[in-house]
């Protein structure tokens, strides 16, 4: 496995989601090292100074104001981490934690924290170790940086606390560091709280949520070609022309794919007659790239939002390149928190028509000729009926989802931080919508499949065909009822694993 090396280039979205993922090494360049050491003899000197510091030589938030001898201000690093590790709830996934962990790293690379050498080096050991540092969902509030997870981390690299190790168990932090050859950090003059002070548990769900999304828009495509094609819908809707008369990217891309999904359908050539009465298909149908193509355009401003954090060092104070120590605003959440919010209103409408389209197949007024709910025996058998719960289920949920945590704020700290982001929220409800929008998705492909059965011998299209064959692997075709979770389960992990969208590129090439 190749070693990200950080300071050897910009780091990428694609790292983040990389690093987060697996056990990726990861190493410190040489010129990052040299910054290191350059930013460190800054901040001691500054320590020797009688001119107070924050961060250095004062106490922190509302405490501020009171300076700290030189010999206290070891201990003051370390009852930092300790007091602000202060998380409830249960343990955020490991991949986020990760993310998290490569972005407080990469702003330790930049110099601009004036952390010692050893400090940015123990921590790229925990993430190459596969060591992850257990940390509670609830207690950041996206401003002064995702304090309470970031803490969490932090106490682990001073070996106290618990964390998973390579192998998930859960183990004592300081056992786990000496299995992995790790000495436990000391930390010295704002050490402490250049680890705690930054965005990156808030950017790194961001990242997670990215990566995930822009699967899944292309997984919602080959959902809605496969349901106008079994639904007997047109495709004329979807021509070229027709989209540049709206120039919006994201729509034209996803009026591309549904045109390269259906095309050579021999059910959509059934009734390309001149007896065909249906003069426009519903919405759910009719409008896909439309609705598709807007969340497209708000992922790709997103991924904007979260290049430009990425390319940031946020840190309070922070050291300039000219040598001064000052105090910011940067650690403020509200440009990520923001589009994290914008995202979940996309996720849930995106997901609301996947669930219209699905209804539509089991209305025996509304399908073209389909049995009832797609029943063997109807009334004997219940067919997809109640997999259209589940659907709307998850997507009542998503709705409410979609209402933004960053108008929301609580002041803290004795009102020094009398408003804050909210970010972190932001992005834990985002991600638990992605994974919704996932689970509604497989339930509309496992139903479109079902329905593109119903209808032979008249065939599908080679594209959606091909997305049938790759679940009648896991899933049978229709026939009398059946245990419907496993089958929805199984191709669920299809449509998070890439499988389905793979399927269809097999016969479309990559879709857009």
């Amino acid at each position: 496995m190749d070693t990200l090396e950080l300071g050897a280039r910009p780091l990428h979205l694609d790292d983040v989601v990389a690093v987060a993922n697996a056990a990726t090494p990861v190493a410190l360049h040489d010129d990052a090292l040299e910054r290191l050491t350059e930013a460190r003899s800054l901040v001691d000197r500054l320590a020797g100074q009688d001119e107070p510091v924050y961060g250095v030589s004062t106490g922190f938030g509302a405490l501020a104001t009171r300076h700290i001898p030189a010999d206290r201000r070891a201990q003051l690093q370390r009852s930092l981490v300790r007091s602000h590790a202060a998380g409830s709830g249960p343990e955020v996934e490991r991949e986020v934690v990760r993310a998290m962990m490569l972005l407080r790293l990469k702003t330790l690379a930049s110099g601009h924290t004036g952390v010692r050498p050893v400090v940015a080096q123990t921590l790229a050991g925990l993430l190459s170790a596969g060591i992850t540092p257990v940390v509670p969902e609830y207690g950041s509030l996206g401003c002064s940086g995702d304090l309470a997870p970031l803490a969490a981390v932090a106490l682990a690299l001073m070996g106290e606390g618990e964390v998973r190790d390579a192998d998930g168990d859960l183990v004592p932090a300081a056992e786990a560091l000496a299995a992995a050859g790790l000495a436990p950090v000391a930390l010295v003059e704002k050490e402490g709280l250049a680890l705690i002070n930054g965005t990156d548990g808030m950017l790194g769900m961001l990242a997670l949520a990215i990566a995930d999304l822009t699967l899944l828009l292309k997984v919602a495509d080959v959902a809605a070609a496969m349901s106008v094609e079994a639904l007997l819908g047109t495709d004329r809707v979807f021509a070229g022309d027709l989209q540049e008369l709206r120039p919006h990217p994201g729509q034209a891309a996803s009026a591309s794919n549904l045109r390269r999904l259906v095309a050579d359908s021999a059910i959509m050539a059934s009734h390309r007659t001149p007896d065909c009465n249906r003069v426009q298909d519903a919405y759910s149908l009719r409008c896909a790239p439309q609705v598709a193509g807007a969340a497209r355009d708000t992922l790709d401003h997103a991924r904007l939002v979260a290049e430009r954090e990425l390319a940031a060092a946020i840190d309070n104070p922070v050291l300039t390149a000219d040598g001064r120590v000052e105090s910011n605003g940067n650690f403020h959440g509200a440009p990520v928190a923001y589009v994290l919010d914008f995202l979940a209103i996309p996720v849930a409408d995106v997901a609301s028509m996947s669930e219209r389209r699905t209804d539509r197949f089991l209305d025996v007024h509304r399908n073209g000729g389909l049995p009832p709910f797609l029943a063997e025996d109807p009334g004997v058998d219940s067919g997809h009926m109640i997999a259209q719960y589940t659907q709307a289920g998850i997507v009542s949920e998503l709705k409410r989802l979609a209402a933004p945590a960053s108008v929301d704020s609580i002041p803290s700290s004795a009102m020094q931080e009398d408003h804050v982001s909210m970010g972190w929220a932001a992005g834990r409800k985002l991600l638990r919508a992605v994974d919704g929008l996932a689970r509604v998705l497989a339930v509309e492909v496992v139903t479109a499949a079902r329905a593109i059965d119903l209808r032979a011998p008249l065939a599908p299209s080679p594209a959606t065909g091909a997305v049938r064959d790759l679940l009648r692997e896991e899933v049978p075709g229709p026939g009398p009822d059946r245990h419907l979770a496993p089958e929805i389960e199984a191709t669920y992990r299809l449509v998070r694993s890439g499988a389905v969208v793979a399927a269809a590129e097999t016969v479309t090439g990559p879709l857009d």
